[in-house]
C-alpha cells in the first residue's frame, strides 16, 4: 500500500509539473495582459508609462524566468502578488476556498443521500411504476443546468413566499441560520443534478451484481432482502459509484460559475472567471492547480477506497 501510494504520489507531482505549464503558456497565448486592458480602457497608450508597469509586475521578462519564478514560488509557499488588487495572491484567495469547498461538500452530500437510495430502490423495483418515475426524475435532473434550477427556487421563494434570499455573503460567525440557507439553496440544485447521475449508476451497477450467482445463492438460502441488497450487492455495486462521486465533487470545485453568480456567492470559480478576464495571471495560475490539486486527491482517494469496499483489490508493496 504504501509503494502504491508512494508511487501515485510521483505520478501526482508530475501530473502538476505538466499541468503547470499547460496554465502558464494558454494564458500567455491569450490576446493582451492586464497593461493592455489598462491602458485600453484609459484611452491613451503611453509607452514608457506602459513599460514601468510591465517592468513592475514581472511580466516583461522572458517567459522560461516568469516560469521558474512561478515554481519557485510555488514551492517556497509564496504565491505572488495580485496584478489587479496589488495584494498577495494568497490574501485575495483563502476568503474563497472555503466558500466553494462548502458548496461542493453540501451538494455532494444532499447527491449522496438522495442518489444511492433512489438508485436502489429503482434497481430493486425494476420495471415497475415506482421505477419509471425514479428514471423520469433522474432524466429530468441531468437535462436541467444548476443554475437554471437555482434562478427558479429564487423566484419560486419570491414569488410563493415573498422572501428572496441575502443578496450578499453571510459568514456562519455572522449569523449560522442566515448562513446554512444561504448555501442549502444552491446546494439543492446543484445537487440534484449530481443526485441524478449518481442515482442512474447505482441503479446500472447493481441490476448488474443482482444477477450474480453469489446474489441468487444468497437469496435460496433465505437470507434477509434487506441484508442481500444493502449489505452484499451494494457493497460490490458502489466502485463506479464512488468513481463518479469523486469525479463530480472535482468538477464542482470549479465548475459553480454560474451556480455562484446567481446566488452571489464568492467562491473560487466565480473569482476566478474575473481573474481571466483581467489577466491576473497570479491568481489564475495559482487556481487552476489549486483545483488541478483537488481533481488528482480526489482520484487518489476514490482508488484508495476500492481496497476498503472490494477485497479483491490489493495494492502491491
Amino acid at each position: 500500500m504504501k509503494t502504491y501510494v508512494a508511487q501515485r504520489l510521483a505520478i501526482a507531482l508530475l501530473t502538476l509539473l505538466g499541468m503547470s505549464v499547460v496554465i502558464f503558456v494558454l494564458l500567455r497565448l491569450a490576446p493582451g495582459d492586464i497593461v493592455d486592458i489598462l491602458f485600453s480602457s484609459a484611452g491613451y497608450v503611453n509607452e514608457s508609462e506602459k513599460q514601468a508597469i510591465m517592468t513592475e509586475l514581472g511580466i516583461d521578462r522572458p517567459y522560461a524566468v516568469q516560469y521558474l519564478e512561478w515554481l519557485r514560488q510555488i514551492v517556497t509557499g509564496d504565491l505572488g502578488k495580485s496584478y489587479r488588487y496589488d495584494l498577495p495572491a494568497w490574501q485575495v484567495i483563502r476568503p474563497l476556498l472555503p466558500v466553494t469547498i462548502e458548496l461542493a461538500a453540501l451538494a455532494i452530500c444532499f447527491s449522496v443521500l438522495f442518489g444511492v437510495p433512489t438508485g436502489v430502490i429503482s434497481a430493486v423495483r425494476q420495471d415497475t411504476a415506482l421505477d419509471y418515475v425514479l428514471r423520469v426524475i433522474s432524466l429530468a435532473g441531468l437535462s436541467m443546468p444548476a443554475f437554471w434550477l437555482g434562478m427558479v427556487i429564487i423566484l419560486g421563494l419570491v414569488t410563493w413566499l415573498g422572501w428572496i434570499p441575502p443578496l450578499t455573503y453571510v459568514t456562519p460567525m455572522e449569523d449560522f441560520r442566515l448562513h446554512a440557507v444561504q448555501f442549502l439553496l444552491p446546494a439543492l440544485a446543484v445537487g440534484y443534478r449530481s443526485s441524478a447521475l449518481i442515482m442512474r449508476i447505482t441503479r446500472s451497477a447493481l441490476l448488474e451484481v443482482l444477477r450474480e450467482d453469489y446474489i441468487r445463492t444468497a437469496w435460496a438460502k433465505g437470507q434477509n432482502g434487506r441484508v442481500v441488497i444493502w449489505r452484499h450487492a451494494l457493497k460490490n455495486a458502489m466502485l463506479p459509484v464512488i468513481t463518479v462521486i469523486g469525479i463530480e465533487f472535482a468538477f464542482l470545485i470549479g465548475g459553480l460559475v454560474v451556480t455562484e453568480t446567481v446566488f452571489n456567492l464568492p467562491g473560487v470559480a466565480r473569482f476566478l472567471v474575473q481573474a481571466i478576464l483581467w489577466r491576473d495571471y497570479p491568481i489564475v495560475q495559482n487556481l487552476v492547480m489549486f483545483i488541478a490539486i483537488v481533481v488528482i486527491l480526489s482520484n487518489l482517494l476514490v482508488d484508495m477506497l476500492y481496497g476498503v469496499l472490494d477485497p479483491r483489490v490489493r495494492y502491491g508493496g
